[in-house]
This record gives C-alpha cells, sequence and structure tokens, in this order.
C-alpha cells in the first residue's frame, strides 16, 4: 500500500520530479524483488538443515576448466554412448552433458548449480542416473581415469 500512495504522489507531483520518482519506485521494487527471492531461499535452506551456501570459489572456476573433455577423451568415450533412435526428441549433445556431469563430480556442487553452460541440470542428472543405472557411467569412468570423475561413487 504504501508503494500505491507514492506512485500517486508521484503521478500528482510536478512533472520535473515524476520521472525520477517512478525511476525511484521501479529501482525499489526489483530490489525488493530480488531480496524476497534470497530471503526466502535462504529460510528454506535453514528449514532443511542444509549449510550456509559458500560463494563460488577460484577451486569451482578451475573445475569448469577441468571438466571439459578434451579431444582424446572424447574419442575413447564417444563409441560407449548410446545413438539417438531415428524417432522422439533429438539428444541434447552426449560431449556437453558429459562434460557438466564431470563438473558436478569434480567440484561437489549440487546439480542445480551445474552452469548453463553444460546444458540444463535436469538433463544431466537423469543422464547421469540413467546412465548409472545401466553400468555405464561406470564403463565412462574407466575409459577416463578414476581422477578424471574425482568424487563419482556408484
Amino acid at each position: 500500500m504504501p508503494e500505491v500512495r507514492r506512485l500517486i504522489l508521484a503521478m500528482s507531483g510536478p512533472q520535473s520530479e515524476r520521472e525520477f520518482r517512478l525511476g525511484w519506485s521501479l529501482w525499489r521494487r526489483a530490489h525488493q524483488a530480488i531480496a524476497a527471492r534470497c530471503h526466502a531461499a535462504k529460510r528454506t535452506l535453514q528449514r532443511k538443515g542444509a549449510p550456509p551456501r559458500e560463494p563460488v570459489s577460484v577451486e569451482h572456476v578451475l573445475a569448469s576448466v577441468a571438466a571439459e573433455l578434451t579431444d582424446t577423451e572424447w574419442e575413447s568415450i564417444r563409441l560407449l554412448l548410446p545413438t539417438k533412435p531415428p524417432t522422439g526428441r533429438p539428444y541434447h549433445e552426449h560431449r556437453m552433458v558429459v562434460s557438466g556431469i564431470l563438473w558436478v563430480m569434480r567440484t561437489g556442487s549440487s546439480w542445480r548449480e551445474m552452469p548453463e553452460e553444460y546444458g540444463k541440470w535436469e538433463t544431466a542428472y537423469r543422464r547421469y542416473r540413467l546412465w548409472l543405472e545401466q553400468g555405464l557411467w561406470k564403463r565412462i569412468r574407466e575409459a577416463l581415469g578414476e581422477e578424471r570423475c574425482h568424487g563419482s561413487a556408484d
């Protein structure tokens, strides 16, 4: 209600102040929306008993670089991965998804924190779970080497 009152007063005020007050109102509402989302996320984490999230570290950035598959590594696992059947939705590129999975394994981060450059975290998670159930992830780890997939546990 106070924001509505401010907007009405701004519209009834002099033209010289109107643009400033409307701009200030827009900034304040955007700031309040961001603060509310952050506050709700923090409360949710506290209710679940999760520790507070740490800021992105240098290790996370370095892990992103290390998660990228080299051409040699890609060739060693490419033939292990399933091919897309001729009908249905197209697969997301396996190389990008495997890199995302490796990023999560190396950083120990949650799937939701996976950088967008690796595609959707949901896709990577579903594919990881499927490959884990099929025993394919174990073969991928063996082909890449255990140290490359640090942190992955079957």
